[in-house]
């Protein structure tokens, strides 16, 4: 199985569905500062993930459209404002000026705000199965892009800059921060496929240490890559005394671990048997990639 060919064919998919579901950028400001950090050529992870899970379930990744693209719409939120002064204060993402530095502060932080009432009117378009009313959907994603997980996780991910952290701590950062954005794309791909309640234990269990995995290799690559290579600041982390893996456990450590949490998502996946072999080809393309 060519896996960067079958993401880069999901990818494209993704797109066409968001150029279609976003406001037209030409009819204001605030459209072309969504469509600007939307656009930006990210990777698509999570709703690549979750068509991937539709089709794990053996449903149909059209049907698990719109919760991708809601997916990534929070995720591109998440990031307009992480790159913030008030928070991280980067100048750049995915190879380009961050939206602030584009459009000023304030239109920055309403992008963000936009992109993440967007998602929901996104999600409206999921159609609901015998297992899953719409109310599942929702209930799933805003819980994951809440208080308890996403944001919780990023308050104390500020929270912990400058001061000494436990491993158990950084884990909880990162289950908040990562984990469980990346657990819910994979749930709710599974669930518009009508997933049975073993297949979508498998994959929530499966996106949490595949979550683990990717904010992993994240810390190694700020600490070994170049600004070029990430298409952000390189080394912001170590510069801002902000609490990551290497910085817990050191670069060696930290690899054993992004290896045993990849070993951990492919074990989960095992009850899906052969439906389950792209999502474990992804998680070994995501253990070993440089940017």
């Amino acid at each position: 199985m060519n896996i960067p060919s079958r993401i880069a064919s999901l990818h494209k998919k993704v797109d066409l569905a968001l150029e279609r579901w976003l406001p037209n950028p030409d009819t204001a400001t605030i459209h072309r500062a969504m469509h600007y950090s939307l656009f930006a050529g990210g990777k698509r992870m999570r709703p690549v993930l979750c068509l991937a899970a539709a089709e794990a379930c053996s449903g149909r990744w059209q049907e698990a459209l719109p919760a991708a693209c809601a997916v990534e719409c929070i995720h591109t939120y998440s990031l307009i404002h992480d790159d913030l002064p008030c928070m991280d204060d980067d100048d750049f993402r995915r190879g380009r000026p961050t939206s602030h530095k584009v459009f000023g502060e304030g239109v920055a932080v309403l992008a963000g705000d936009a992109l993440l009432t967007v998602a929901f009117e996104i999600l409206a378009r999921t159609k609901e199965t015998a297992r899953y009313r719409s109310q599942a959907f929702f209930l799933d994603l805003a819980k994951a892009a809440g208080s308890a997980y996403l944001i919780g996780g990023q308050v104390a991910d500020l929270e912990a800059e400058n001061k000494k952290t436990s491993l158990s701590e950084l884990m909880n950062i990162h289950r908040g921060k990562t984990s469980a954005m990346i657990a819910v794309s994979l749930r709710l791909g599974a669930m518009s496929a009508n997933a049975s309640a073993r297949d979508l234990k498998a994959l929530t269990d499966f996106g949490e240490n595949l979550g683990l995995a990717f904010q992993v290799i994240d810390d190694i690559l700020d600490v070994t890559q170049s600004s070029e290579k990430l298409g952000k600041s390189a080394g912001k982390d170590v510069a801002s005394g902000k609490a990551t893996f290497p910085s817990v456990l050191g670069m060696e450590k930290s690899a054993r671990e992004a290896a045993k949490f990849t070993a951990n998502a492919r074990q989960a996946l095992k009850p899906l048997g052969e439906r389950g072999a792209f999502l474990a080809g992804l998680a070994d393309h995501l253990l070993n990639r440089e940017n």
